[in-house]
């Protein structure tokens, strides 16, 4: 079981895996050689953890934690740069021993409205503030403004995501005389300031001008779960693994991604939506967090039977449908319903999906910060 297994374990597992994605980012700049011998020390550490000996743990991790330090050329700017990415390795070694505990987590949408905020861009016609304001505003309310134009005329190739550290999302614009890089998501970017391949741009002319609000980053509860079951009212995280209609949907080269919605149906509860109220085995349900969504007030607007506007979804598309959860299932609904893609749309959430329950929100600093309900 997992609070049975002992914690060198727990962090060989975790320095496994950090070999696994050092080696897949790497393979194609290291020699064969290489290679081979990092793969066989990879082989190496999972006999030795199988074998549940401490010392053959510790000292398979030495040596793999040797060869991955001498597998890289030297770097040709000089020790700061070493020095840098000594310390973001660290954050990173840090955060994925800990990742079994706890696990940063930012809200891509706003499906959770206004219990949570997900990433918006909002354009304008005026330049962005000084930098005084603006760093004030990114520290305090996660907002981040910037002003982009072309260097001469070009038009839009493609655009290129990046994530740092979990955190830090930047995208690359390819044109065909320039590329540009924004702080800022791929797809609020397309969305919000519709900048597509296929556009031009005249020189001097703007190409994204406005501010980036990054979503609320919260906390993942990784470890509750295993002790205690998920319960009705729960945010929960999980993972799309296996959910065809949302798999089927993204880029595979992305894998898998994790969703947070409230976790409202139990296996076997049977429910219903009659705007604005959701029902369960033939009652309102009592919990505060269901109760807020009804009353449609402070920008709850109740449960719905499909989106603003649009086509009723496939299940509980209208006031008479019902639905049962099966076994080792949940039915997750957003907060903001009429605009929300969850089990309405897609279906129910396997049990072994779950990843976690949302916890905390730690930044940004706004009135949703602190624990999440």
């Amino acid at each position: 079981m997992f609070f049975l297994t002992p914690r060198y374990i727990k962090e060989a597992k975790q320095y496994l895996h950090g070999a696994k994605k050092f080696l897949a980012y790497k393979r194609d700049i290291l020699p064969e050689a290489r290679v081979t011998e990092i793969e066989a020390l990879i082989a190496d550490l999972r006999r030795a953890m199988h074998s549940r000996n401490r010392n053959e743990v510790s000292a398979a991790v030495a040596k793999l934690d040797e060869v991955i330090g001498k597998s890289l050329p030297p770097q040709k700017h000089g020790a700061l740069r070493e020095n840098i990415e000594v310390f973001l390795v660290a954050i990173v070694i840090a955060a994925g021993v800990k990742a079994f505990l706890i696990q940063p987590f930012r809200i891509p949408t706003g499906s959770m409205q206004p219990t949570l905020y997900g990433i918006v861009g909002v354009p304008t016609d005026t330049p962005p503030p000084n930098f005084a304001f603006r760093a004030f505003d990114f520290v305090v309310r996660g907002r981040h403004h910037f002003e982009l134009r072309a260097k001469e005329s070009d038009v839009v190739v493609t655009l290129n995501e990046r994530t740092y550290l979990n955190f830090f999302t930047f995208t690359e614009i390819v044109c065909r005389n320039h590329s540009y890089t924004l702080f800022v998501p791929r797809d609020p970017l397309m969305r919000y300031f519709r900048v597509l391949p296929g556009r031009e741009y005249s020189t001097g002319e703007v190409i994204a001008r406005g501010h980036m609000d990054t979503g609320d980053q919260v906390f993942v509860d990784k470890v509750s779960y295993n002790f205690t079951k998920p319960k009705a009212g729960d945010v929960f995280v999980f993972k799309t693994t296996g959910i065809r209609e949302i798999e089927s949907g993204l880029d595979p080269a992305m894998g898998s991604q994790h969703y947070i919605k409230r976790l409202a149906g139990m296996p076997g509860q049977t429910l219903r939506i009659s705007p604005p109220t959701l029902t369960v085995d033939g009652k309102i349900p009592e919990q505060f967090v269901f109760q807020r969504v009804m009353s449609m007030k402070d920008g709850y607007q109740g449960y719905s039977n499909g989106g603003r506007g649009g086509p009723a979804f496939r299940y509980l598309g209208n006031p008479e449908a019902t639905f049962t959860v099966p076994p080792r299932s949940y039915f997750a609904l957003g907060d903001n319903s009429y605009h929300s893609r969850d089990s309405r749309d897609w279906g129910i959430v396997p049990e072994v999906n779950v990843a976690g329950r949302g916890l905390f929100v730690y930044w940004p600093f706004s009135e949703r910060w602190g624990l999440i309900r």
